[in-house]
């Protein structure tokens, strides 16, 4: 800015020189001129932008002239102090102190995630989930973030969505049906299974050429066993209304104080789950082998059940298996020499994996 300036200042000065060995005539109309220029200017240019070295040599410059000519100047007396107390300000400018330092983006992130899964929290529910994990913040903090983010930091805000709500009823939620499968000689197969709304598990109850009365409620017992060391009680039971499902298959799990809910008439899509696992398993599976009887069926079952509950990716369990505890951990650049194939169900499915 100082070299700046005193090169601006030279020049200004040699055109002053060179300006009082000129004729006073020729020097008064270039003034004219010059004038009528800046007139012009003004009405195109609201505010001229000048540098510091502009405004110094104008501050300077402003002073050798008369008071009465002053007014034609377009720097006015105000802008002078104006400049001044900038100066001012900025010589005495003291060392900047920090204050309370900022939360970092990674905790507003939890907070956001927080705030955004549990509805009923406040911002001071909040501030105790984060002490549980070790990240002290304090409770204005918290709000602040919160309703940076157009979250109301209070408790009282909307209730669970429908995605939540169902969620939280899937996890007390079982689904039953049969599907048939024909064999090489055209004997038919039904398959009872039972699948899980939350979790997707599927677990095959049993295979029969004659789906009795007597066979169901066995199969019912059988599951009813292992129902009663679930750490989650079933509370819901869905299943359409064949006539296969008798009223002893009901009692069984109304004596577990499960409630038995019943699809409408011809209404697939009510019992969702359970009609969607039949068509996977018989586009993945049984659609491409043939089957030579009920000890085979049971061994292709078991293969894919265990291929579907503990390796097959499943969108609504974000690309998770329903047995997966965790997803694999994130690789930007795999090595294609490290990539392992695995045949699963005698070899009908692949399953890949990246060896260490």
């Amino acid at each position: 800015m100082a070299l700046s300036f005193l090169y601006l200042a030279f020049t200004r000065i040699l055109q002053l020189v060179r300006l009082s060995q000129r004729d006073w005539d020729e020097l008064a109309i270039e003034v004219v001129m010059l004038r009528h220029e800046v007139t012009v200017l003004r009405r195109q240019v609201v505010r001229p932008a000048l540098r510091p070295s502009d405004r110094a040599l104008l501050a300077g410059l402003g002073r050798l002239l008369d008071r009465r000519h002053r007014g034609r100047f377009f720097v006015q007396p105000e802008t002078l102090l104006r400049w001044h107390r900038d100066l001012v300000r900025r010589k005495w400018i003291y060392a900047h102190r920090p204050g309370r330092p900022s939360v970092p983006a990674g905790t507003v992130a939890i907070i956001w995630r927080l705030a955004r899964e549990n509805a009923t929290w406040g911002y001071r529910r909040i501030q105790g989930e984060l002490a549980t994990m070790g990240i002290f913040i304090a409770p204005s903090s918290v709000w602040a973030i919160l309703r940076r983010h157009c979250i109301d930091p209070s408790p009282i805000r909307e209730g669970p969505n429908w995605n939540e709500f169902l969620r939280s009823q899937a996890s007390s939620m079982l689904a039953c049906d049969f599907f048939s499968v024909d064999t090489v000689l055209l004997k038919r197969l039904y398959v009872l299974f039972f699948i899980e709304l939350d979790t997707r598990k599927v677990h095959v109850a049993g295979i029969t050429a004659r789906p009795t009365g007597v066979w169901i409620v066995q199969q019912a017992r059988n599951l009813s066993m292992v129902l009663a060391e679930w750490a989650l009680p079933i509370q819901f039971l869905i299943r359409d209304r064949d006539a296969k499902f008798i009223t002893s298959f009901d009692e069984v799990f109304q004596a577990e104080e499960i409630r038995i809910t019943r699809t409408p008439v011809r209404a697939p899509r009510a019992n969702a789950f359970a009609e969607r696992f039949v068509g996977t398993v018989r586009r993945e599976c049984l659609d491409r082998i043939l089957i030579f009887g009920r000890r085979h069926l049971e061994c292709v079952l078991a293969e894919y059940v265990a291929h579907y509950n503990e390796h097959r990716p499943h969108r609504a369990l974000g690309q998770l298996a329903p047995l997966a505890v965790a997803s694999a951990p994130r690789t930007r650049d795999p090595d294609p020499a490290l990539l392992q194939r695995r045949y699963a169900v005698f070899g009908l499915i692949h399953e890949y994996r990246l060896v260490a």
